[in-house]
């Protein structure tokens, strides 16, 4: 009696210690994604505001939309530390979400976007779509890889943005359903501009796009409507950006 109340009592300690070890992986395969502000992590962003204003003369409201979203809830679990440096990360699904700089500058070139109808081809993370929302914009984004479309809706509810949509689509076709857009923004790089973008574009809008052959030099260009068929260009210099590529990803 002795003898299997005490192999009981093993049985129920092996069964503890192999769940608890379970756990801790799943812990380290799963980590959770950051979902607060703290204060060091604010303390990192007016660091970083104040190296993006040292570079370039970014407008204001540009300048007042980094400082207030946190880009650590949108780079992956394991990267945070690295949130506030002006360096591209890896995400999901082989992307990348853009560089602090790259956002400003992106975000710079559309002009005044508050209370506009801005469409963005390649959601990502979310956090260029986040940027745009706190500049006041209402965003239509559209992002190709189903996973990312999941991730950037996860990340934008946990701050509570209502002045977005997002849909999993092809962003070579646009969002042709809720054209024209007095602004749209590309965040990959197209080999050349697809035309049903510069055709929901409306007149006097910007459009903001890296142009350029995959793994070679690639131009930011600023592209303006300004009639049915007209269209005025404007290059912003050099970048690099991932490919935009057409159709979906599941």
């Amino acid at each position: 009696m002795c003898l299997n109340y005490a192999v009981c009592k093993d049985s129920i300690y092996v069964s503890i210690f192999i769940f608890v070890c379970y756990f801790c992986r799943m812990i380290e395969i799963n980590p959770q994604r950051e979902s607060t502000d703290t204060a060091q992590y604010q303390g990192r962003r007016k660091k970083l505001v104040k190296e993006l204003m040292a570079q370039y003369c970014y407008n204001e409201n540009v300048i007042n939309a980094i400082s207030i979203v946190p880009r650590h809830i949108f780079v992956e679990p394991g990267l945070t530390h690295l949130a506030y440096l002006d360096k591209p990360l890896p995400i999901a699904s082989g992307q990348t979400i853009s560089q602090p700089s790259t956002v400003a500058l992106q975000s710079h070139l559309l002009g005044d976007v508050k209370g506009k109808k801005v469409l963005e081809i390649g959601t990502g993370c979310g956090y260029q779509t986040a940027v745009l929302a706190q500049m006041g914009a209402v965003v239509s984004s559209i992002e190709r890889q189903k996973e990312l479309c999941r991730i950037a809706n996860s990340n934008l509810k946990k701050l509570g943005y209502r002045n977005i949509t997002l849909y999993w689509g092809d962003g070579y076709k646009g969002l042709d359903a809720n054209a024209p857009f007095d602004a749209i923004l590309v965040t990959c790089g197209a080999e050349k501009i697809p035309e049903p973008l510069l055709l929901q574009l409306s007149i006097g809008g910007n459009m903001v796009i890296p142009v350029g052959e995959n793994n070679k030099e690639q131009q930011m260009l600023v592209i303006t409507r300004t009639g049915e068929r007209e269209f005025d260009r404007a290059y912003a210099g050099k970048c690099s950006f991932v490919p935009m590529l057409e159709g979906v990803v599941k």
